[in-house]
């Protein structure tokens, strides 16, 4: 018990735990949230990891010879270079890796994206999707 400025006695037994009771379901909603940005953004770093994979394969000169020159990797070798080399994307959906060559001016442009729904415990987030591209120049 203890004495207030006006002179009654008041009980503050109990008072903590009614202060947990307010702080504690904020606490645990922003240490969730953390954890899910931080699952966003590790799929981030595999995206990129993945797409510089790729684009590293793409600029190769496989099998070069004097008669025919370089034989490139075909797309469908540069995607399953890609999808080798992701990782961090275990709660979102990656979409198959799109590559548009430009045989004329010798580069192609890879692009992947990886879309992952938000959801903070009992509040939905928004669905977030990030694309990362990369211009690749190839040998001629």
């Amino acid at each position: 018990m203890m004495w207030t400025a006006f002179g009654k006695i008041r009980d503050e037994r109990g008072a903590a735990a009614i202060e947990l009771a307010f702080a504690l379901p904020v606490l645990v909603l922003f240490i969730y949230g953390i954890f899910v940005i931080g699952q966003l953004m590790a799929a981030n770093a595999g995206a990129q990891n993945a797409l510089g994979q790729g684009a590293r394969y793409a600029t190769l000169c496989l099998n070069p010879t004097e008669d025919t020159g370089c034989t490139l990797p075909s797309d469908t070798d540069i995607q399953a270079k890609i999808s080798a080399g992701l990782f961090g994307t275990g709660s979102g959906t990656w979409s198959t890796p799109t590559i548009d060559r430009h045989d004329t001016d010798h580069y192609l442009t890879i692009q992947v994206s990886y879309t992952q729904n938000l959801n903070f415990l009992f509040f939905p987030g928004p669905t977030v999707t990030l694309t990362r591209s990369k211009k690749v120049y190839t040998a001629t």
